[in-house]
């Protein structure tokens, strides 16, 4: 019987290590610690005014800061009855997609493209994929940049509010977020071939439980007033903590989940997995080349359906734009009281 542990995990965004028990040849058990403190959120929002809820539950993260302002907002709109319109609803939309270029590409290049090409970190691998990492930087920086025209800032912008935004952007932003897109097509395309194209070692593949919000109207996306599993099932998005069932453990700061007694996967592989036959234009070209029975079980084909997820954001954002810019009267944010 012997431990192995390992206390940093360098390549992920957090903090956490791994440590594992072995007999012999089998693995009798694993734990994965996350290290970071306790962020206390659902404590610490109680007392506080609608407001104020709306700047502390995204302190979650900073990396995925817009997915918690976004849920949060959505959250505190159904509760106070605030019906925001389809503008707000689009830029909402469109600022998710910054934050998903911008996480995405940083996961994909920086952080798991060295493991698969053999290299100690993204610097060691600039040397020879110099491309590779270059562009890595670019979607995100582009991201970034979504981030914080519409939210005031790369990470934690406070611009969007209960009701729509403080501000919008002007025409020529909008104008520059759309061309700018277009440009990087081809890029996107290479990203694509490249992360789907990839060598996935055969390590033990298992049956996988797959959880992921259900956009509604055959669509593809990241938002949804239900909550779909691989097996079928769904729920409504007030049913949420029948399928959680969070809890903690001794051995970490993080809470962990279960569906009936299963752990359960989320993110973009859960979305390829349950909705990547929704996907239009070249990303529904691309699932329909590259995806197979594989992905359904094997947690590192993660790399390419987030390779699938920037291409779909690349297509959606020309026409998000154009759909905003369509409907140029509406105000920027919708009283409340």
């Amino acid at each position: 019987m012997k431990t192995i542990s390992i206390d940093h995990l360098t390549r992920v965004e957090g903090n956490g290590g791994i440590t594992a028990t072995i007999d012999g040849k089998t693995v009798t058990e694993v734990k994965f610690n996350v290290f970071e403190g306790p962020r206390l959120i659902e404590r610490l929002t109680v007392g506080r005014t609608p407001e104020e809820d709306v700047s502390l539950a995204p302190r979650i993260c900073a990396i995925c800061s817009v997915s918690h302002k976004n849920a949060v907002l959505r959250a505190m709109e159904d509760a106070l009855d605030v019906n925001v319109s389809k503008k707000i609803i689009y830029s909402r939309e469109l600022m998710h997609m910054g934050e998903m270029i911008e996480s995405h590409s940083l996961h994909t290049f920086l952080l798991a493209l060295p493991d698969f090409l053999g290299y100690p970190n993204a610097i060691a691998m600039a040397g020879d994929f110099e491309f590779e990492a270059k562009i890595g930087l670019e979607m995100k920086n582009y991201g970034n940049h979504i981030m914080k025209v519409y939210n005031g800032r790369w990470i934690h912008g406070e611009n969007a509010v209960i009701g729509g935004f403080g501000r919008l952007p002007t025409k020529e932003d909008l104008t520059w977020i759309k061309s700018r897109a277009l440009q990087f097509m081809p890029f996107v395309n290479k990203t694509v071939a490249l992360f789907c194209g990839l060598d996935y070692p055969d390590i033990p593949e298992d049956d996988t439980l797959y959880v992921c919000c259900e956009p509604g109207n055959n669509e593809y996306g990241f938002w949804g007033d239900e909550i779909l599993l691989s097996t079928g099932e769904k729920y409504s998005k007030y049913d949420y903590p029948k399928v959680t069932n969070e809890y903690t453990v001794s051995h970490s700061f993080c809470k962990r989940s279960r569906y009936n007694g299963r752990p359960f996967s989320v993110g973009a592989l859960a979305r390829v997995n349950n909705l990547g036959d929704r996907l239009e234009g070249q990303a529904g070209e691309m699932y329909r080349k590259y995806f197979n029975d594989r992905w359904k079980k094997n947690p590192l084909f993660h790399a390419a359906a987030q390779a699938l997820e920037i291409m779909y954001c690349f297509e959606r954002i020309p026409q998000l734009v154009d759909l905003i810019l369509a409907d140029r009267e509406e105000p920027a944010l919708i009283p409340y009281t």
